[in-house]
């Protein structure tokens, strides 16, 4: 399928968040998430736009008006869909569903998590992650000692699954 024939250009208009309706009957509960969002703004922009129907009311974004709302801004970045009323309802259900059906990948998460605090450069302590970080940090220097013993006997203990990340489809070998 072509994009063409299920995307038209999108063209992003700076509304005042004075004259955007919010939806009367949304059925999310975010109060929770604004302080965070806005943590997110804050750090590195208005990086997604409010959708809205022609009347400027929300049909995704309750979430980034009210973070917009905390932060003092004036105007936010939005998208005028063009969408029947139907529509517009059956997509502020499956938009904010199909965030739930995602999953992390925990140890990778761990790994970019821990990475990005000793960068230092984003402030990540408004976003909440459940992560052992000391813990992640062990593992890494245990992956990286079990690396740098070039040279040295190694016990069969030092080869355990959870270390090696392929393994050759002819011979069986293990490695990193």
């Amino acid at each position: 399928m072509k994009l063409d024939k299920i995307a038209k250009p999108m063209e992003i208009k700076y509304i005042p968040v004075d004259e955007i309706t919010p939806y009367e009957k949304n059925p999310r509960i975010n109060d929770n998430a604004v302080d965070a969002l806005a943590s997110s703004i804050e750090q590195f922009g208005f990086k997604q736009p409010l959708v809205l129907t022609k009347d400027k009311v929300i049909i995704v974004g309750h979430t980034r008006l009210k973070a917009a709302k905390k932060l003092g801004l004036d105007k936010v970045p939005c998208v005028i869909a063009d969408l029947t009323k139907e529509q517009a309802d059956a997509y502020r259900i499956v938009d904010n569903k199909s965030g739930e059906e995602s999953t992390w990948d925990w140890d990778k998460l761990g790994f970019e998590y821990v990475k990005t605090l000793e960068e230092g450069e984003v402030d990540m302590t408004a976003f909440e992650f459940d992560i052992d970080t000391e813990a992640v940090i062990a593992k890494l220097e245990a992956e990286a000692n079990i690396n740098m013993r070039e040279g040295e006997e190694l016990n069969p203990d030092d080869f355990a699954d959870e270390h090696f990340k392929y393994e050759c489809p002819e011979c069986g070998m293990r490695f990193n």
